[in-house]
């Protein structure tokens, strides 16, 4: 198996599939993103999906993209939000045979380009199939207003022999010390697939937590203390009311302004914020990941969290998730004691 994933960005999907032992190439347009990628030794494709297809990447026979979230999320400007009907009407057009390309690149009224984004794997899903070479599985990732047009992609899949499964996933059900819910869509040729199964507990605000229920802050990182974090959003519609996480639960959704956050002990004290290395490992990328270029908050973002991706990718591919090796993919190592006297 080999995956090709579209808009790669700084490697969330791309850590997975080497966790799991699968050879992957991604394509990715943003230099910040291109410089963390070459300095993991992620291989990488730097150009604009829109300009290629699966006749560039021939060995592929995985078919991955979490496209820009951006239009869609609810921090963002909610152009995708309000062109949702516009999508799911190409989606339709797209499976009947039309042609919409040209449509799709002169945006065809939509309010932001990156909007259309979300219709490339269909493009791609629908080439490979007209080549005779479909794909075996199909990885779909996204914020959890794109399940709409999943929902459609999977009926499109369906009329050219693909069997799905989609649904939200909550992140910190998989291990991952935040909350995140994410639009998931597996697809298969030769079989049902089924989206995986939570390995740890949803988090509730002010519900108990027993043992191993879910990864807290204070466990994912190497901070002393307890210490409480005020996020840069407001809760609520209210700017003046900060959402607040104490490190015995998981973080807020770790987002492009995670850098704008507050730390400060129980009684108050301000602490040094979150540095990026901290960040990453919140997303659950190993701690010594080489964040490189610029903008690396924003990188850090927008990416899937690595321990998510390997579950739908395991689950995608019928390859089992050892839960003992994630965790010493993402687990800081102790420092060696070299006083042998």
């Amino acid at each position: 198996m080999t995956v090709v994933d579209l808009f790669a960005g700084p490697g969330g999907l791309d850590v997975a599939a080497r966790w799991l032992g699968v050879p992957a190439v991604g394509i990715e347009w943003d230099r910040n993103a291109c410089a963390t990628r070459a300095a993991a030794g992620l291989a990488t494709v730097v150009g604009d999906v829109r300009d290629y297809g699966p006749a560039d990447f021939p060995e592929a026979t995985v078919l991955a993209g979490g496209p820009p979230c951006q239009t869609y999320t609810v921090a963002g400007g909610g152009a995708g939000r309000r062109a949702l009907e516009r999508v799911l009407g190409f989606v339709k057009r797209m499976a009947a045979g039309e042609d919409v390309i040209d449509e799709l690149s002169g945006l065809s009224g939509l309010d932001d380009e990156r909007t259309a984004l979300v219709l490339e794997p269909l493009r791609w899903a629908l080439t490979a199939h007209r080549l005779g070479r479909p794909y075996e599985a199909i990885v779909l990732e996204q914020v959890q207003a794109v399940l709409p047009v999943w929902s459609a992609v999977a009926e499109a899949l369906a009329g050219i022999g693909y069997r799905s499964d989609h649904g939200i996933l909550h992140t910190e059900e998989f291990g991952v010390p935040q909350t995140r819910r994410r639009a998931i869509l597996i697809a298969r040729l030769d079989r049902q697939p089924s989206l995986p199964r939570p390995t740890h507990q949803r988090y509730r605000k002010g519900a108990a937590a027993e043992p191993g229920a879910w990864r807290s802050m204070g466990e994912a990182l190497d901070r002393p203390g307890p210490f409480v974090v005020i996020s840069n959003y407001g809760t609520g519609g209210d700017p003046k009311a900060r959402g607040r996480r104490t490190s015995a639960e998981p973080a807020a959704t770790v987002t492009g302004k995670i850098s704008r956050n507050r730390l400060t002990t129980p009684d108050g004290t301000e602490l040094p914020r979150f540095t990026p290395a901290e960040a990453g490992r919140l997303q659950t990328f190993p701690p010594n990941y080489p964040w490189s270029g610029g903008d690396i908050p924003q990188q850090i973002g927008n990416a899937i969290p690595p321990r998510l991706a390997a579950h739908v990718l395991g689950a995608a591919l019928g390859i089992p998730v050892d839960e003992a090796a994630l965790d010493q993919f993402v687990t800081p190592r102790p420092p060696t004691n070299r006083n042998t006297a």
